[in-house]
């Protein structure tokens, strides 16, 4: 996948794939959410030809994390976010980046729409999760088996 579309067409800005690493630029937005995660099911894709996960609901918790942390960039960062998607070799290593300088926190889980769920799902599907500040907000880092 490569090249960019225009902003009035949707969200994505600018999209690379080169071997086992896919990099997304998104302008921002709730469609943006829903685009992540078809970016993420076209690296996974190629990635299942080249190496077929160990596990069922492995392509399944993938989307479900980068559908999460795509969610709660547009919630609780303004303007774009970066998807990455890279394959270490036993796992797929999600990165999103925004311009929020906020960390997530685990929440009480609230049943009516409020939030609180995310984080506390992607710290559970996830073998390793992490944050690291950047000079124009963080990145969100979750390591799925794969």
């Amino acid at each position: 996948m490569g090249g960019s579309r225009n902003r009035d067409e949707g969200e994505v800005l600018l999209a690379a794939m080169q071997g086992e690493l896919m990099v997304t630029h998104f302008a921002g937005g709730t469609c943006c959410v829903s685009r992540a995660r078809d970016v993420a099911e076209t690296f996974l894709a190629d990635l299942k030809r080249a190496r077929p996960p160990n596990s069922r609901a492995a392509v399944d918790d993938v989307l479900l994390v980068v559908s999460e942390l795509a969610a709660n960039s547009v919630r609780h960062a303004p303007g774009p976010f970066v998807l990455t998607l890279r394959d270490p070799g036993d796992a797929v290593h999600i990165t999103v980046r925004d311009t929020s300088p906020e960390f997530p926190r685990l929440r009480p889980m609230d049943r009516f729409g409020k939030g609180g769920i995310g984080w506390n799902l992607i710290r559970l599907l996830a073998s390793n999760s992490y944050v690291v500040a950047e000079p124009d907000g963080k990145s969100v880092h979750a390591f799925l088996p794969w």
